[in-house]
C-alpha cells in the first residue's frame, strides 16, 4: 500500500521582469517548476516512509468496558492477529464506566498521532439519547475507521433461577409474575439496557433493570445467580452458552446466528418484531493522520480475511463485515437516529 502526502500553497512568484534588463530576466514559470519539483522529491519518500513505517511503536486501543464483555471478545483476537501480522503490539486498554461513555470521553481527548484508537459499540450510538451532557460527540470528535463485527442480541437466563424451556415459557412466567425477575446490563444506556426495555415494550411485560459497569461483570453475576436474565450481545455470551452455564432462549433476529444452529430466532420463537443487533467498530480521535488511518484499515482487512478470525467470528455468532470509513460513519449516524426513537418510544431512563 502506498500513501502519498501532497503539499500545496506555493506562492505565485511576483513578476518584476519588466524592471530588469533583458539579460538579467528569469522565467518565473521555470523558478516555480523547479521549486515544485524540489518539494515533490522531498515529499515522495516522506509519504512512502509514513505508509511503510506505521506502526513504529505500540498502538493503544481504548476499549470502554471492563475485560470479559462483548467488545473484548472481538477486540482481543482481532488485535492479537494484527500484532502477529504487523510485528508491533496493539495494546488493549480497558476503561469502563457509565455505559462506555467514560472510555469514549478519554479516547476523544487522546493525542491524534495515529497511536491511539477507540473500539466502541452500538452503545455509543445510544448514549447521545440517554446522556444529555456528554462531553464528547461521537460524530464530531472521532473519525470512523471501520466496522469490526455485528451479532444479534440473545436472550439468556440462569437456568437454575429461571427454569423455562423456551421464550414462550419465559413470557408465560413474566405475565404470571410481573416484576419478579430482573435483568442485568452492561450499564445505563447500553444496548443491553435498551434491548431489555424494547422487549418489555413489545411483549407488555415488566422486568427490573440492574445496571453494571460492563457486560463482563453482569455476565458473572448472571452465571452466579445474582441476576435472572440478560439481553446480551451473542459475542460475550457465546462461551457461556456453549458450556451450559447460561441458557439461550432466542436470538433477536429473523434468522438463526452462525455457529448457533440450535438457538431459535425471535421470529421463530413468536416475537418477530423483536430484532436487535450489537455491533462493534473502530474510531480514531479527530485529527489523526489519514496515512495512519489508512494503514490501520489495511491491517484490519488483512486480519479479518484470515481463516483464524473467520473461525472465531463464526464461533461468536458473527460474520466478518465490510464497512469502512465514511460508509461506516453513515451507518453510525443512522443508528444514532434509530436508537433515539427507541429511547423515546420505550420511555427508557437512567436508573
Amino acid at each position: 500500500m502506498t500513501l502519498m502526502l501532497t503539499r500545496t500553497g506555493l506562492a505565485h512568484p511576483q513578476s518584476h521582469a519588466q524592471s530588469q534588463p533583458l539579460g538579467q530576466r528569469r522565467n518565473p514559470l521555470s523558478r516555480a517548476t523547479a521549486a515544485l519539483a524540489t518539494l515533490l522529491l522531498a515529499a515522495a519518500p516522506l509519504g512512502s516512509a509514513l505508509a511503510q513505517a506505521w506502526p513504529t511503536k505500540p498502538v493503544t486501543v481504548v476499549v470502554p468496558f471492563p475485560a470479559g464483555g462483548g467488545t473484548d471478545a472481538f477486540a482481543r483476537p482481532l488485535f492479537a492477529v494484527m500484532t502477529k501480522n504487523a510485528g508491533k503490539q496493539f495494546v488493549i486498554d480497558n476503561k469502563g464506566g457509565a455505559g462506555g461513555t467514560v472510555g469514549a470521553s478519554l479516547a476523544s481527548r487522546a493525542a491524534p498521532d495515529g497511536y491511539t484508537f477507540f473500539m466502541g459499540a452500538v452503545h455509543h450510538a445510544i448514549a447521545p439519547s440517554m446522556y444529555p451532557k456528554l462531553d464528547y460527540n461521537l460524530e464530531a470528535d472521532f473519525i470512523p475507521v471501520g466496522l469490526v463485527s455485528s451479532v444479534p442480541q440473545v436472550i439468556v437466563v440462569n437456568p437454575q433461577r429461571v427454569p423455562v424451556a423456551d421464550l414462550k415459557g419465559l413470557l408465560d412466567f413474566l405475565r404470571k409474575n410481573p416484576g419478579k425477575l430482573n435483568y442485568g446490563s452492561a450499564g445505563n444506556g447500553t444496548s443491553h439496557h435498551l434491548a431489555g426495555e424494547l422487549f418489555k415494550l413489545q411483549t407488555k411485560t415488566f422486568i427490573t433493570h440492574i445496571p453494571y459497569r460492563g457486560a463482563g461483570p453482569a455476565l458473572q453475576d448472571l452465571i452466579a445467580g445474582q441476576v435472572d436474565l440478560m439481553f446480551d450481545g451473542l459475542g460475550s455470551s457465546a462461551t457461556h452458552i456453549k458450556n451450559g452455564r447460561i441458557k439461550a432462549l432466542a436470538v433477536a433476529s429473523d434468522k438463526r446466528a452462525p455457529g448457533f444452529p440450535d438457538v431459535p430466532s425471535s421470529t421463530e420463537a413468536g416475537v418477530p418484531s423483536y430484532q436487535v443487533a450489537t455491533w462493534y467498530g473502530l474510531w480514531a480521535p479527530k485529527g489523526t493522520p489519514p496515512a495512519a488511518i489508512a494503514a490501520m484499515q489495511a491491517e484490519m482487512k488483512k486480519a479479518l480475511a484470515s481463516d483464524e478470525l473467520k473461525t472465531i467470528w463464526s464461533g461468536l455468532g458473527a460474520n466478518p463485515p465490510n464497512l469502512w470509513g465514511p460508509d461506516f460513519g453513515q451507518f453510525v449516524g443512522a443508528e444514532i437516529k434509530r436508537w433515539a426513537d427507541v429511547v423515546k418510544n420505550s420511555g427508557a431512563k437512567l436508573d
